[in-house]
């Protein structure tokens, strides 16, 4: 029998962040081409899927159809019910559940692929939520990822540790900007494949939370 530490479904609980972001997320995706950049991390998924930090369910639109089935892990209970509304409109099968990324709740190499996306500014523990998400993939399987980062000035990144030491974790519900995805999907023993460089939004001013990555990797097979 697998041996898990348990976090509280709702250990997260940001309510007044969810309210906002479930408003700013969906105008991000008409007006600042994020669902487009959606659409490219989803294209080609087959099988089985999870997504870690569903939030509203922004995401389930763009799942292909060769997918079997998405489990969607939300902690925030307000999210959550956002993206089990979504799931209801979804054209491939949706799961909603409540977890954390540190903890999934499903059994070892049970998915075809993992998806994250703008979440892993915000897990509370990102070497152990990206061990997890290895747990749970069969070798072979792909980490699809999109999400905002540490920038590559000097100057930019600066500012973002300077957000990250002050009120943005406090503001944004526990972002950080100055994490780098890319150092720490490979540190977990995944193997990148392909990634881009982003700027969100592509067009305006710049922000912490506008450099971003969007790319895949692969859990290497045993040897």
């Amino acid at each position: 029998m697998e041996q898990r530490a348990k976090i509280a479904p709702d250990a997260v609980h940001h309510p007044l962040f969810a309210r906002f972001y479930a408003r700013f997320s969906e105008l991000a995706d008409r007006r600042g081409d994020v669902a487009a950049y959606r659409r490219d991390l989803l294209a080609g998924l087959s099988g089985r899927v999870i997504e870690i930090g569903a939030g509203t369910g922004l995401n389930f639109p763009h799942y292909p159809a060769a997918v079997a089935e998405v489990v969607a892990i939300e902690p925030e209970r307000a999210l959550r019910m956002h993206a089990v509304r979504a799931a209801l409109r979804a054209d491939v099968p949706v799961d909603v559940v409540p977890g954390a990324a540190e903890a999934l709740p499903v059994k070892s190499e049970a998915f075809d692929a993992a998806v994250v996306s703008l979440v892993l500014c915000s897990v509370r523990d990102v070497p152990r939520s990206l061990a997890e998400i290895r747990r749970v993939l069969r070798p072979g399987g792909e980490l699809r990822f999109f999400e905002h980062g540490l920038a590559e000035g000097r100057v930019a990144s600066a500012v973002q540790r300077a957000a990250d030491r002050t009120l943005w974790p406090l503001l944004f519900g526990g972002c950080h900007t100055a994490r780098d995805p890319l150092v720490a999907i490979e540190a977990a023993g995944f193997a990148l494949v392909e990634f881009q460089r982003l700027r969100l939004p592509a067009r305006g001013p710049w922000h912490p939370a506008s450099p971003c990555v969007l790319g895949t990797a692969r859990r290497p097979d045993p040897d």
